[in-house]
């Protein structure tokens, strides 16, 4: 367990749709007592989310995406049977479709450019296909779930060979589609954004095209689970890893400014970017909600020398992270469909594992519904004890919060360890007897039903919404 044993206590009063929730219980607290990250709970009030999660209905799904052909971003447009065009346009539908069966309550969105790079010399237009959930009393903050549409073959150039993209990425795109059905149903405090994006093989296009319309629409961006390549168990060693999904996270964030790097250098703070710490409270919720399988935490934006639409956001500022199975099989990554010395190398339905995926599903939803169903991150959070035997942390008031929890941790360790709960109308507190250089310090919003942000690194170096530059 680790600094989010608590984040879900009470969310089954979101769990129907525009429905009277039922009287609130009070939360489990701590009295401010200092807690250990490893405070167990035998209750996961969104459990009942995660078992919507139909194997069969993602099946379904990525079969549809492979009858395309391929998928990509330079294939046919037009043809309603072939190519990138009939399954953005299947995508869309579906993402109308649910609207439909909600009260139209996904804004259907496609933001597009004709984009002019390396892999697409003559400039198409590479074409997101996005579901927009407004939230209820906080939908300027938005929640983003994506995965990309398009898929390719050896030569990256080769737009009519079949491209299957079983896994990479209708693997994701799935991921995308499942969540929308689910959380479609019901409401929630921030925005959520279901994204099937385009032009990923392509130079990572469509994670610029969002990043770019997210800017544009003046989103404040809390947080965006980019799902690539999350469906395959058998690894290319050999290996069976259905246990363990990987998060990769950046630690230094991309848009880092001087006064960042400054704080950094001087206070620390390397591994503790909004990415990071984004990352912890997805696996905190895997460890609440998923019995025997665990979040393993990379520390890089991405895998060694490669790349994911997720990039484009990091770039843009946005806290993101990459989730990917944890064993992949290159012999099924961007390759012609073929069988040489008996091995079948190729994309197909046949590598995915479809309980596996499920359950990176499962983990999806669970931390989206937790995310914006709690407050926001403190918008500001200060640490002040040098030369000093105790330390003050102070924090910027949340609205709606109901609490805060103070956490800290020894400057070697990944997780946060320890914490203590204050009210709602504190915006200090002073730890006695805890020197202010041997720990680092970190704050979270609490809801009514005692959800959890993501903790708020103290410091600029950990700000989810960092003021403008310009």
């Amino acid at each position: 367990m680790n600094s989010h044993s608590l984040i879900a206590i009470g969310l089954l009063s979101f769990l129907s749709a525009c429905a009277t929730p039922p009287p609130e219980q009070p939360p489990e607290r701590s009295s401010s007592a200092e807690l250990s990250a490893n405070v167990s709970s035998d209750r996961c009030p969104v459990r009942a989310l995660m078992s919507e999660v139909d194997p069969a209905r993602l099946r379904s799904d990525i079969s549809t995406m492979v009858s395309f052909g391929t998928r990509h971003t330079l294939s046919d447009a037009v043809s309603p049977t072939r190519g990138i065009g009939a399954a953005r346009r299947w995508v869309e539908s579906e993402f109308r479709r649910m609207s439909q069966g909600c009260g139209q309550c996904l804004e259907i969105a496609t933001p597009s450019d004709d984009v002019r790079a390396p892999r697409n010399p003559e400039g198409v237009p590479v074409v997101n296909v996005l579901a927009i959930q407004k939230g209820r009393r906080d939908p300027g903050r938005v929640i983003i779930i994506s995965g990309h549409l398009d898929s390719r073959v050896s030569d990256v150039m080769d737009a009519t060979s079949d491209a299957p993209g079983a896994n990479d990425d209708a693997s994701g795109t799935a991921a995308v589609i499942e969540a929308a059905r689910i959380l479609s149903r019901r409401t929630f405090d921030a925005t959520l954004v279901y994204a099937a994006l385009s032009g990923e093989e392509q130079g990572l296009l469509g994670g610029k095209i969002l990043a770019d319309y997210a800017k544009r629409r003046g989103w404040k961006v809390e947080a965006v689970l980019n799902n690539d390549i999350i469906g395959n168990t058998g690894g290319s060693s050999g290996e069976r890893v259905d246990g363990r999904v990987r998060v990769f996270t950046e630690g230094v964030r991309s848009l880092e400014t001087q006064a960042m790097a400054d704080a950094r250098t001087s206070n620390g703070g390397e591994v503790d970017s909004p990415s990071r710490n984004l990352a912890r409270f997805i696996d905190g919720v895997a460890n609440d909600c998923l019995e025997s399988f665990d979040v393993m935490m990379i520390y890089r934006r991405d895998r060694f020398g490669r790349g994911g639409d997720q990039v484009r956001m990091l770039e843009a500022g946005f806290p993101s992270v990459r989730v990917t199975e944890g064993a992949e099989n290159y012999t099924r990554q961007h390759q012609d469909l073929r069988v040489e010395n008996g091995i079948a190398y190729g994309d197909t339905l046949e590598g995915v594992d479809f309980p596996y995926l499920a359950r990176v599903v499962s983990l999806n939803v669970a931390s989206l519904a937790s995310l914006a169903s709690a407050p926001p991150p403190p918008t500001e959070v200060r640490i002040e004890g040098a030369v000093s035997p105790d330390t003050v942390v102070s924090w910027s008031k949340v609205e709606g919060a109901t609490g805060y929890r103070i956490w800290r941790r020894p400057t070697t360790e990944p997780v946060w360890t320890l914490s203590v709960e204050t009210g709602p109308d504190a915006t200090s507190l002073r730890l006695p007897g805890v020197i202010i250089d041997d720990w680092f310090f970190g704050v979270a919003a609490l809801g009514p039903d005692g959800l959890s942000s993501p903790v708020q690194f103290a410091g600029p170096v950990g700000a989810f919404f960092p003021p403008p530059t310009d």
